[in-house]
């Protein structure tokens, strides 16, 4: 009987690169990928069911403080790695006609390129001629390379969702021009929610069902159709506004309400303080785009997610509703704000007590 990995030139890569990566043997991982590509394994799958589910395992045990952010950035820098040699070794078969142009980009202030680059590929195999922008890619400039070459569409794609607001900008800007926009990655939530109140001309999960609806056509905007400011109606009350151009001073203050509060974090390193700042800065940029979008579930999902994060690194999460508490005591003329800042809270209820902030 055959060997089953001679059968299946798939069967246990996912373990084999990953032992690769983390183990940060760069050439091993690029001989296992070429193998398989040299022994028929489908493009696709290998990119996106073993290449990117390898990078989504760098992710989960980050998270779960079993890898440190070093040994992530050097596993993350090697699947991008994997990725462009795959390209190069295994490339696209030639089609006898082109689909059209595409622009893929991360929104500006996005740097989590992997799963643009990603689609990129996979939109590249399936015949088009792909623009890929990279990572942070400002909308002016964006908008002057859609000037340029006049895509089918562009491809915009963010993990983030504190990058909605900029996100929202680059919509509205491209489909000024009469071309029409796909948004997708974790930014816009897992059912495509903030696609949709944000006027997207479609929303995509993945790379694979953002190729097939490419591939069915999608219908834009027509050009000069305002949808701006107006479709977000509750930003007339100025929180967000306020709230972001106010960072800094929050940030600032925060500080020093916790210095008042909790004494012993007079006592705190330079770098103590600083990471401090950090987890403040954070909870405040994820208000504003709970604020943005006018959804608590944003600012309550992150909250519940840090406080998972300090869990793991043993931080319990009685420091994090202080620095909740002290952001609403800076916050108190700020009605939204207070409501959305009052649900986080409780959902902390249950943490354990603490002798100190430990946001650090």
């Amino acid at each position: 009987m055959a060997d089953v990995s001679e059968q299946c030139p798939l069967s246990g890569l996912s373990e084999r690169l990953w032992t690769a990566v983390i183990g940060r043997d760069e050439p091993g991982a690029m001989r296992l990928v070429a193998a398989a590509a040299d022994a028929g394994a489908d493009g696709e799958s290998l990119l996106l069911d073993v290449v990117a589910g390898v990078q989504h395992r760098i992710g989960v045990e980050w998270a779960a403080d079993r890898i440190s952010v070093a040994e992530e950035h050097a596993a993350t820098a090697i699947t991008d790695r994997v990725i462009a040699a795959l390209a190069h070794h295994h490339p696209a078969p030639p089609l006898a006609r082109t689909r059209g142009r595409i622009t893929v980009a991360c929104v500006d202030g996005e740097w989590h390129s992997l799963p643009a680059r990603l689609l990129a590929e996979i939109l590249t195999r399936r015949g088009w001629r792909v623009d890929f922008l990279g990572a942070h890619t400002p909308t002016p400039h964006l908008i002057a390379h859609v000037h340029q070459t006049n895509p089918a569409a562009v491809l915009l794609s963010a993990s983030l969702p504190t990058h909605l607001p900029t996100a929202h900008q680059a919509v509205t800007a491209v489909q000024s021009l009469g071309i029409p926009v796909m948004v997708g990655g974790a930014a816009f939530g897992e059912d495509g929610r903030y696609a949709r109140l944000l006027r997207a001309d479609a929303w995509a999960p993945d790379a694979r069902r953002a190729a097939d609806h490419l591939a069915q056509g999608v219908a834009g905007h027509r050009p000069g159709r305002r949808h701006e400011i107006d479709d977000l109606p509750h930003l007339a009350d100025q929180e967000y506004t306020l709230v972001r151009t106010g960072r800094t001073a929050l940030v600032r203050q925060c500080l020093v309400a916790l210095d008042e509060r909790w004494p012993g974090m007079r006592t705190y390193s330079a770098a103590q303080r600083e990471r401090t700042a950090e987890d403040l800065a954070h909870i405040v940029d994820f208000l504003a785009t709970a604020l943005y979008v006018d959804d608590v579930a944003l600012f309550t999902s992150f909250v519940t997610w840090t406080a998972d994060i300090l869990a793991a690194r043993h931080v319990p999460a009685a420091g994090l509703r202080m620095g909740l508490d002290v952001l609403a005591g800076q916050l108190r003329d700020f009605p939204r704000a207070l409501t959305f800042l009052g649900i986080a809270t409780d959902t902390l209820h249950t943490a354990p007590a603490h002798s100190g902030p430990g946001i650090a």
